[in-house]
């Protein structure tokens, strides 16, 4: 199942027009996207058969990790199958007819808000958060209002009928979003691509756990890109660790470094072994 593939069904979190319908459209050109009200509600379109994937947002450089779906992705009993990396290009847009001097509200995500404060600021708006982009931009359209603007995609102003007044208004232009995709079964691997491995494990309550669970990436050349703690049950004493490598497990070098957290670990476990995205080739050549 590859993008390749023209009559798939994807899952994303989000109303019709969000940036998560945009990376499925991107990822998955062809492919219907199914939008959920929640992460959990994307997850179960997949384990019911009503989407093949899900497109689930993990972290934003800018923003930072996506609580909700670390919270869910341990238990939602899928695979990771591949990552997608999205550009995030905030577009202002508004009611046809209206003109931007007539703005005096902007409605977007709370997120996006904290990424257009130069904009509000030139603009001289009064800022207000709504569920999500592509919401803001649907309500916008409904209301009909000249004074009410949106933050969102131009997929959404494309989706909503809605006029762009600016393009890519948020402040800093390397915004961009990962997302994990997952599916019901693992997916075979491409002999020819870099691999990613991600794997979530707990510590044990001692002195130089986190050490010796990770001492063997170091010392068996594994590149780690990604390491999150959170906390279990509300307990202090207990943690849990979301790790990306570069690597496949089937390997001697990460095979070994794996053997050595499984050994170190109270808990470990593998959610996904996957192609590494272009965009990260493209990140180590400067071109991204």
């Amino acid at each position: 199942m590859t993008a390749g593939h023209s009559h798939g069904r994807i899952a994303f979190q989000g109303r019709p027009g969000a940036y998560s319908d945009l990376a499925c459209r991107t990822a998955y050109p062809g492919w219907t996207t199914v939008p959920c009200e929640t992460f959990a509600g994307a997850i179960a379109a997949v384990h019911d058969g009503k989407a093949d994937l899900a497109m689930l947002a993990c972290e934003n450089n800018l923003a930072g990790r996506v609580p909700d779906i670390h919270a869910l992705l341990p238990e939602a009993g899928l695979h990771i199958v591949g990552e997608h990396f999205q550009r995030v290009e905030h577009c202002l847009m508004g009611v046809p007819g209206a003109t931007l001097e007539q703005a005096k509200k902007v409605h977007t995500h709370p997120v996006a808000l904290a990424q257009v404060r130069g904009m509000i600021r030139d603009l001289n708006l009064t800022p207000v958060a709504e569920f999500d982009t592509a919401g803001a931009a649907e309500l916008v359209a409904k209301w009909g209002r000249a004074e009410d603007v949106a933050v969102a995609s131009e997929l959404a102003a494309t989706l909503y009928g809605l006029t762009i007044f600016q393009r890519n208004v948020e402040d800093a232009k390397h915004n961009t979003t990962r997302f994990y995709i997952a599916a019901r079964e693992p997916l075979p691997l491409p002999e020819d691509r870099p691999i990613m491995t991600t794997v979530l494990f707990n510590v044990r309550n001692e002195p130089g756990a986190l050490y010796k669970v990770l001492g063997g990436f170091a010392t068996n050349g594994v590149n780690m890109t990604r390491l999150e703690s959170y906390m279990l049950d509300g307990s202090f004493a207990a943690t849990q660790f979301l790790l990306d490598v570069e690597g496949r497990p089937d390997r001697p070098n990460l095979k070994q470094a794996l053997a050595e957290l499984e050994f170190f670990s109270a808990r470990f476990r593998i959610l996904g072994v996957y192609p590494q995205s272009p965009f990260r080739q493209l990140k180590k050549t400067g071109v991204a």
